[in-house]
């Protein structure tokens, strides 16, 4: 009897302690939830501005007649198209690398400094974010050839007709295309030597000032090069300028097609293959990067706890490159070709600031408060 009442007193002390434990354990099981603030480091763009120019040339309706009445050899009788590269810049721009987005934990992430965007720009500093990203809208913009009012089919001041005589009944007579050729190569001469007249000073009246006497010489030039141009033709020019933007990756250092290029239509798509490729070279400094990498490397076992860290930006050549000619090139700073480190624990404390270069992710300076 005695040896039973022990038994149900220990037995009624052990349940209660085991309920306590099992409870115990249930609330360790719940999960905890761990806040903070997430970021990115940025990579580096390039944005590529292209103008191109059209030449067009068309001949001249009597260029056949070019060297018989005027001695110029050489006339060109047919119509030629040819597009060439004119102006070519390069500019660098910052974005969010969706290959290096962070979480900063702790005291650490309310100190952070980040850009409208989402770039970490400091760590308790006096940054002031923008009011907003730059937006730059890419172009392709054709400009029309100028248009001066001239033309070969309305220049002619040539009479189409000519007097009959008693052969035809004086019945007008069409003139053939030598006549029309014949009456403006002397409308050439006639401009020559008036012009002649003027400067050497042989006209019977003078002009009554400078001005008089340059306007009419810029109008002789002018008249003389219109008749000129029906026998040594025309060309024109018109412009496009369009832009594109390019994110730099180290695959890229064999090169990619940015478009194509044809002499006859211009800038064409990558996928229309009448052009020939006009490719995009990346060229990183892999020496730098090797340095960046060996000394990265820390030896404090909580280095990186808090999720904040900072970029070393690499840097590299990107050259546009048309038939193996480079026809731009550029140097710059690019980060996502450099290494990615933890900014160090002791310093992510109130009592320091550091400020971020949001544009490469490189520590700009690190000051005690």
């Amino acid at each position: 009897m005695k040896k039973l009442l022990i038994s149900i007193l220990v037995i009624s002390i052990v349940i209660p302690a085991f309920g306590q434990r099992r409870k115990k354990d249930d609330e360790e099981a719940v999960p905890t939830f761990v806040e903070g603030i997430v970021y990115a480091l940025p990579r580096t763009g390039v944005r590529v501005y292209v103008k191109v120019v059209q030449e067009k040339f068309v001949p001249g309706p009597y260029a056949a007649y070019a060297e018989q009445l005027l001695g110029i050899t050489n006339a060109k009788n047919r119509e030629a198209v040819k597009w060439s590269f004119e102006d070519v810049k390069m500019e660098t721009f910052a974005e969010p690398d969706p290959d290096q987005v962070y979480k900063a934990l702790g005291d650490a992430s309310f100190l952070l400094n980040l850009t409208p965007d989402g770039r970490l720009a400091g760590i308790n500093s006096e940054f002031t974010a923008e009011t907003g990203p730059t937006v730059k809208s890419n172009e392709f913009i054709t400009t029309p050839e100028y248009d001066d009012g001239f033309s070969f089919e309305n220049f002619n001041d040539s009479p189409m007709y000519t007097t009959g005589d008693s052969t035809n009944n004086f019945r007008p007579v069409r003139k053939t295309v030598e006549e029309k050729a014949s009456d403006a190569a002397l409308r050439v001469l006639e401009c020559r030597l008036n012009q002649y007249d003027i400067v050497s000073g042989l006209l019977d009246e003078f002009h009554p000032d400078g001005d008089a006497y340059r306007i009419s010489l810029d109008e002789l030039k002018q008249m003389e090069k219109n008749y000129l141009s029906l026998f040594t033709g025309r060309t024109t020019y018109s412009h496009e300028v369009f832009s594109f933007d390019f994110v730099p990756t180290a695959s890229g250092s064999n090169g990619e097609i940015a478009f194509r290029f044809s002499d006859e239509k211009g800038v064409v798509p990558s996928t229309d293959l009448s052009g020939k490729p006009v490719m995009l070279k990346v060229e990183p400094q892999n020496d730098l990067e090797k340095k960046y990498t060996g000394l990265v490397k820390s030896d404090n076992p909580v280095a990186g706890e808090s999720g904040v860290y900072y970029r070393m930006p690499g840097v590299g050549t990107v050259s546009l490159i048309y038939e193996l000619k480079t026809i731009a090139s550029v140097r710059t700073a690019i980060a996502q070709f450099g290494s990615v480190a933890p900014v160090p624990e002791e310093l992510l404390f109130g009592d320091y600031s550091l400020k971020i270069h949001p544009e490469t992710g490189a520590i700009e300076s690190v000051s005690k408060k």
